[in-house]
């Protein structure tokens, strides 16, 4: 079952995650980062560190909640990291707190400790392995059953205390009941859904979801009266959660059981996923043999695990205070003669490691070249991209986990340089000025135009070159301006200017558009046009000074022979007459 849910709508492809994966299980594809399931071991470091919430825990707060609403018997298993990850008087009082949210019953996981720590006894009695590496963190038993299977001989064959205690539980209360495990780890869910066959845990929840819930139905710890704590007392278990716990624990039962120290096996702890791998390298040599080791992912243990909220308490303050509610004293004797035939202590583990290709040196060589790494020498191995060195990089991009972009020097120099060819290929004027209209950037088109070299306009106030109302303008507005056409007479020239605002860095980019040309052009156009009116309007006047020269001749014309046809009628009239 998928324990950390991606979105990929908000990643914004910083690669944190990827370096702090210790086990690179993060693929980047398009700029995205994704959980490869088949190589994560659930030590949650990415989720914890996602700056963007991209990656969120899978919960089962709902389904445990409508187990509650169909009052089916719900037995709570308590981590006992509980100890210093909640605020209260008296611990009974966070069992009062768990009653009230509806659980049947709420026990302390350390009391499957106790038989845990049992089992490891045993182990270290019949001093058959050659090293003995315990089995309580989940994230350990998938970093070695994943990237170390040759070290698999040395996992302590026995089930977690989560495990334990669940069929235990289900042993006392009745194999209908539902157990709910709570506590800081991730992945405590993979173990109860992937490695136990049996679902002995039907739920995992987290301490953080916890806390949320009760905050919502306004259950203040303190407040709770405190309820009376199990007789059978799991003694030293408690001190599992922290780094030496589970050898602590050891230590007590030996020495309250009057059992000599074994010397045949050296004891030592490991925290911490870095710390783990190096240990795990160290015995891939055979350099240490004889054995036995507490290994945890945590640093500082499950205290410090990744889902006891963004706020931690402080790694040391927490040891000091859990040591401080526990004695170190042997689990009660009652809890170690539990009938165990139908719930079996041992469990086997399996080879998981992916089979990845491996790159040839002209596959590395190739890729390594897409990102100008041609020598040794460009191969800066800075880890920007999460990986130690390039070449690693480069047989991740091979194996499909990382994209060749990922290189972070690469893409700033790429992107550089264009932004410089730009700035200087430009015909275009490109000028970039601050609120107090000093000039930050400054074009090699602007430098023609504007008289001015690089160095020069970098100390030069915009309002010391031209006029900047419409600047001005534009950042009391937030707005930009389009199009507008601006004569600069000192200058000689004339644009189309486009003013952009740019409120990330409270800035404004102009964009000035030489048309000096078009303007010279349009002018000479126009004038042509204006001649040819000119020329036209001659013809015209020209022509009515014919017309009227021609209808003053007509009109002289036209009187003599209208004198003449009416002095002839008048004679023709005079004759009849007589």
């Amino acid at each position: 079952m998928r324990a950390i849910n991606f979105k990929p709508t908000q990643c914004s492809h910083c690669y944190r995650c990827v370096r702090v994966c210790q086990v690179r299980a993060i693929t980047v594809k398009d700029q995205q980062a994704q959980i490869m399931e088949d190589s994560c071991i659930l030590c949650g470091d990415c989720l914890n560190e996602c700056p963007q919430d991209a990656k969120t825990y899978v919960s089962d707060l709902e389904k445990v909640k409508k187990w509650i609403s169909l009052e089916i018997p719900v037995v709570v298993s308590l981590a006992p990291s509980y100890h210093s990850l909640f605020s209260y008087k008296k611990p009974g009082q966070v069992f009062s707190a768990l009653k009230r949210l509806g659980f049947t019953a709420v026990r302390e996981t350390a009391e499957g400790a106790a038989l845990v720590t049992n089992e490891y006894r045993k182990l270290l009695e019949q001093k058959t392995m050659a090293n003995i590496i315990t089995t309580c963190c989940p994230s350990v038993n998938l970093l070695i059953e994943t990237y170390y299977p040759a070290l698999i001989p040395y996992l302590a064959p026995v089930i977690s205390p989560m495990t334990a205690h669940a069929r235990l539980l289900k042993q006392e209360y009745g194999p209908d009941i539902k157990v709910v495990f709570i506590g800081p780890c991730i992945s405590k869910k993979a173990e109860a859904y992937e490695n136990d066959p049996q679902m002995d845990v039907d739920a995992v929840l987290n301490f953080h979801e916890v806390k949320q819930w009760l905050r919502k139905e306004q259950i203040s710890v303190k407040a709770c009266d405190p309820l009376p704590l199990p007789e059978q007392g799991p003694g030293a278990n408690r001190l599992y959660p922290i780094t030496g716990g589970i050898l602590t624990s050891i230590n007590s039962s030996d020495q309250c059981s009057g059992i000599p120290e074994r010397e045949t096996y050296r004891k030592f702890s490991v925290d911490g996923v870095a710390n783990c791998i190096d240990l795990c390298e160290d015995l891939l040599t055979g350099d240490l043999s004889r054995c036995f080791i507490e290994m945890s992912a945590c640093e500082g243990g499950c205290i410090q695990g990744p889902m006891t909220g963004k706020a931690k308490l402080a790694r040391f303050r927490s040891r000091v205070e859990l040591e401080e509610d526990v004695e170190p004293v042997p689990a009660e004797d009652a809890l170690l003669h539990f009938d165990t035939e139908h719930f079996p202590m041992s469990r086997a583990f399996q080879d998981l490691s992916p089979n990845k290709a491996m790159p040839t040196e002209a596959q590395i060589r190739k890729i390594l070249s897409k990102v100008g790494k041609f020598t040794k020498e460009d191969e800066l191995d800075c880890g920007a991209c999460g990986y130690p060195t390039c070449r690693e990089k480069a047989i991740a991009v091979f194996q499909d986990k990382a994209e060749a972009s990922m290189c972070i020097p690469y893409i700033t120099e790429k992107a550089q340089s264009l932004a410089n060819l730009i700035l200087e290929t430009s015909p275009n004027m490109t000028i970039v000025v601050d609120r107090e209209l000093k000039i930050l950037e400054f074009s090699k088109a602007a430098q023609k135009h504007f008289h001015l070299n690089h160095k020069e306009a970098l100390e030069t106030y915009l309002f010391q070159l031209i006029d900047t109302d419409d600047f001005e303008w534009v950042f009391e507005q937030k707005q930009s301006l389009h199009n507008k056409k601006v004569k600069f007479p000192d200058y000689g020239f004339t644009a189309i200017v486009n003013l952009v605002y740019i409120k990330k860095h409270d800035a404004v980019l102009a964009i000035l558009i030489d048309i000096t040309k078009e303007e010279e052009q349009a002018m000479e156009d126009y004038m042509k046009k204006l001649e040819t009116v000119e020329l036209a309007q001659k013809v015209i006047d020209k022509q009515m000074t014919v017309v009227q020269q021609i209808a003053g001749l007509l009109g002289e014309t036209t009187a003599e022979t209208k004198v003449t046809l009416t002095n002839m009628c008048k004679t023709l009239l005079d004759e009849d007459d007589e």
